[in-house]
């Protein structure tokens, strides 16, 4: 694959990442308010940033410009913008901190780790439980973010069809917390696996 060696920046994945980060002081904006609509427009944005986090990453391949800044750059894009919806509805009370921290925590840890790894020139592939963890952290961060009961069947007004996004959204968080755990003990474990041989 080429390395975009005459534009290694400015390629359309790697300007998807970067719009990714822009999305962040938008987002940080709109949560400023526990609003109804605001937690419904920071939701979209953020629904918006993790589909270009897929978009980027598959446009690189198929383009052929995986680029050594593109894999810089776009795991930090994700776990920033992540703690940032995370970090901005805290005070709210829609999430608990210690949940936040498990999260945040593992996230530098595993990182940290990485870094360790590549100064190695060794490459520890990520695992599919990484890959679910972050699903599930996405429809939590959406759901905590709609925070408020929706009825998503318009035009019918029935309480059984109202569906309350925060439980929804905390719901899944349980899950993404548990995968986190599980996720970054895996990882810990091939990370020390390889680097005693």
């Amino acid at each position: 694959m080429s390395t975009g060696a005459s534009h290694p920046i400015l390629n359309l994945p790697n300007m998807l990442t970067m719009m990714r980060i822009a999305a962040i002081p938008v987002l940080a904006v709109l949560l400023v308010s526990s609003s109804r609509s605001a937690g419904f427009w920071a939701a979209a944005v953020f629904a918006l940033a993790s589909v270009t986090d897929w978009l980027d990453g598959y446009l690189a391949r198929r383009m052929g410009i995986v680029t050594v800044f593109g894999k810089f750059l776009d795991p930090i894009a994700d776990k920033l913008i992540v703690m940032a919806a995370m970090i901005m509805i805290l005070p709210f009370g829609r999430v608990p901190a210690w949940m936040v921290l498990v999260i945040l925590g593992r996230e530098m840890v595993i990182t940290g780790l990485r870094g360790i790894a590549s100064s190695e020139g060794i490459v520890i592939q990520a695992s599919d439980l990484g890959k679910f963890k972050t699903i599930f952290q996405i429809v939590a961060i959406i759901g905590l973010l709609l925070h408020y009961d929706y009825n998503w069947l318009f035009g019918i007004q029935h309480p059984l069809l109202q569906v309350n996004m925060h439980n929804a959204g905390m719901f899944f968080l349980w899950i993404a917390t548990l995968l986190t755990v599980w996720s970054g003990g895996d990882y810990l474990a091939r990370f020390v696996r390889v680097i005693i041989r």
